[in-house]
């Protein structure tokens, strides 16, 4: 995996952070704010450049890395939208495990789960446009071979 990624691979991530993200916030809460938009976008990019850059086989290290990247930005976001500028765009206070409720355990969780089906929209941006991905990337899923005309 050792190839150079191009600009308008990071372009394409970015839009689609933005559009699952903004999408995810607004079937969860009714509404998005911008700077998650932007931040959606990020995490894309970030998420893209992590499959693309891991061996084979690791996708459980991927959402476990995923879901740490996630949260970290999730906490500066958190402190310069709801700490510094008095936004109040998400407050976690009343979840458990929250740190300056900005980020907490529960949603850590979710991030992760969330990196799972995203390492495959990574994988599928790759396989669209050709890179270098073959067809038994991760290692540990099982692929059906269900012949449709029989």
């Amino acid at each position: 995996m050792n190839r150079k990624i191009e600009f308008y691979e990071f372009g394409i991530m970015f839009l689609m952070g933005c559009f699952v993200y903004s999408l995810m916030e607004i079937l969860a809460r009714g509404f998005t704010h911008w700077t998650m938009t932007l931040t959606g976008g990020i995490v894309g990019i970030l998420l893209y450049w992590l499959n693309c850059t891991s061996p084979k086989g690791t996708w459980l290290l991927q959402a476990v890395t995923g879901a740490f990247m996630i949260t970290a930005i999730e906490m500066s976001v958190g402190i310069v939208d709801n700490l510094i500028f008095k936004w109040n765009v998400w407050d976690y206070g009343d979840m458990p495990f929250n740190l300056y409720g900005q980020i907490c355990l529960p949603f850590s969780f979710l991030w992760f789960l969330v990196c799972i089906p995203a390492q495959w929209i990574c994988r599928g941006v790759r396989h669209r446009f050709n890179f270098d991905i073959d067809d038994n990337y991760y290692s540990s899923t099982i692929y059906y071979n269900i012949p449709l005309n029989e």
